[in-house]
């Protein structure tokens, strides 16, 4: 066990963690929201009833449709752009582990089975990691305007205004608003990260060049 949780342990901690801010998330938002119902009138919900309100929908999947965007960015950007002194970059000018074909690669047992079956899946192994989040941002980002579109429904009709559909409210600016201000902070953290890598270091951390490294030298 203790051989398990030294191997997974990064993944166990962000999960931990993930798991804690949800909690909280949950009841920090369900009190939140009963009191703005007390407030015009209206009778305060349960956690649970508060899991299934247009409120609680939009603002999880509107902050999880930035994080699965700038992942997704991040790994196809990196694939083609540099930054030189950057441990969060590919080398420039040197061919990087992560460029070689595949289908040269000595083959064993413990190979990814789509690397020894070839064609048409290892084409879709080979960039399995950005499907997969960019799925996940659309996703997050259909779930984010149905939220949205049910919560501001509710707003309308609490003050005798006309419902809008789905559609319509993909193109309000409150929905471009919420969208474009949680995705212009992810991309200045990542960019904070790039340029902050090439000078600072953290010794231990595979997101940092070791401390003695040039500034000049690129890649972790």
């Amino acid at each position: 066990m203790r051989k398990w949780a030294k191997e997974h342990g990064l993944l166990v901690a962000n999960l931990a963690c993930f798991l804690v801010f949800f909690v909280g998330m949950v009841l920090s938002g369900a009190a939140s929201y009963s009191e703005d119902q007390q407030a015009h009138g209206e009778p305060p919900v349960s956690v649970l009833q508060f899991l299934g309100t247009g409120a609680f929908v939009e603002a999880t999947f509107e902050n999880w449709e930035s994080e699965f965007l700038q992942m997704a960015m991040y790994v196809v950007l990196t694939v083609f752009l540099f930054q030189k002194g950057s441990s969060e970059s590919k080398p420039v000018g040197k061919k990087a582990p992560q460029d070689g074909d595949p289908q040269q690669a000595a083959v064993s047992r413990a190979t990814p089975w789509p690397v020894r079956r070839g064609g048409a899946v290892l084409k879709l192994y080979e960039n399995s990691l950005s499907i997969l989040l960019f799925a996940l941002f659309l996703a997050s980002f259909a779930l984010h305007a149905a939220g949205g579109v049910d919560e501001y429904n509710q707003d309308q009709q609490s003050h005798g205004q006309p419902a809008i559909t789905f559609l319509q409210y993909l193109g309000s600016s409150r929905f471009w608003f919420e969208s474009f201000q949680n995705w212009q902070s992810e991309f200045l953290a990542v960019g904070v990260l790039v340029g902050a890598s090439v000078y600072l270091r953290q010794k231990g951390s595979p997101e940092s060049k070791p401390v003695a490294e040039p500034h000049y030298e690129t890649g972790a």
